[in-house]
């Protein structure tokens, strides 16, 4: 059964190369095909989606990428795609951009996640300040016994710069601050994760939606309002501190099988999907 799956999922991804390589860069045609780039948090999710929604409806293609959100906009910005998938807002700087392109970004969020702070089972450390999380990652904090751990060096791990997780974090916990020389900038969330399960010193952040507590675990944040651990209720009502949202970006209001594919991504059928993906969904049933 598993060797045939994984014959049904190689022809899947060769005809959406095949369709891909039809289309050209711009994933457009006569109005049945999209193209959807950028952000690797949320590329399951649209992954999920664009393969739901193409059984409903027969003929249509959603044509579904990664490479980071700040990829994915600089596409958008570029006119070379039709919805940018990002984990973050988008800046004045890239808004300005756009529009001078004749582009006018609009965003759609479509789903609620959070930054997790993650450490291997065996480090004793079990909540972090911000101040603390960010003298890790600014290197003014090299020892996990300065945060209550072991008297070990600690081996940091981090997003790729275009990555919005990267950015996010970069935004609301460094404030301008630079990465330590000695970061690992792992190119996927998957690489931190066994960056970490495999490094009893090391610390590392990726999407709520790709936690799994049996190989690592996560971190509680202070941000001086009381520690607080990502659940799906605490990102859903803001008051874990690195919530963030979770976002689809369209040239003008979206048309067509654009809206189409939005309009699927936020019915009850595709919210359901995000939940099952591991992400909150926007009226969350808590």
């Amino acid at each position: 059964m598993r060797d045939k799956l994984k014959i049904y999922k190689i022809l899947t991804i060769l005809v959406i190369g095949f369709v891909f390589l039809g289309l050209g860069c711009t994933g457009k045609n006569s109005g049945r095909s999209i193209y959807v780039k950028g952000s690797d948090t949320i590329k399951p999710l649209a992954e999920a989606e664009a393969e739901k929604f193409m059984e409903k409806n027969p003929g249509k293609s959603i044509i579904v990428k990664g490479g980071g959100s700040s990829v994915g906009i600089e596409a958008l910005i570029n006119g070379t795609i039709d919805i940018a998938d990002a984990s973050r807002e988008m800046t004045d700087k890239e808004i300005e951009a756009a529009q001078k392109n004749g582009i006018n970004p609009v965003q759609h969020t479509i789903a609620y996640d959070g930054i997790t702070v993650i450490v291997n089972f065996a480090n004793p450390v079990s909540t972090l300040t911000f101040d603390q999380l960010r003298g890790i990652y600014n290197g003014s904090i090299s020892n996990w016994k300065d945060v209550g751990g072991q008297d070990k060096p600690i081996v940091v791990n981090c997003r790729k710069s275009s990555s919005g997780t990267y950015k996010t974090f970069q935004t609301i916990v460094m404030h301008g601050d630079n990465y330590r020389h000695d970061t690992l900038n792992q190119a996927d969330t998957g690489s931190i994760v066994i960056s970490v399960s495999q490094n009893s010193d090391a610390i590392g952040y990726i999407g709520f939606s790709y936690f799994d507590n049996s190989s690592i675990k996560a971190l509680s944040l202070n941000n001086g309002k009381g520690s607080i651990f990502p659940t799906y209720e605490t990102i859903h009502n803001g008051s874990y501190p690195l919530s963030r949202a979770l976002n689809m970006y369209t040239n003008g209001e979206a048309t067509g099988l654009k809206k189409e594919f939005i309009d699927f991504v936020l019915s009850e059928q595709g919210q359901e999907i995000a939940t099952g993906e591991g992400f909150i969904p926007l009226k969350s049933k808590i």
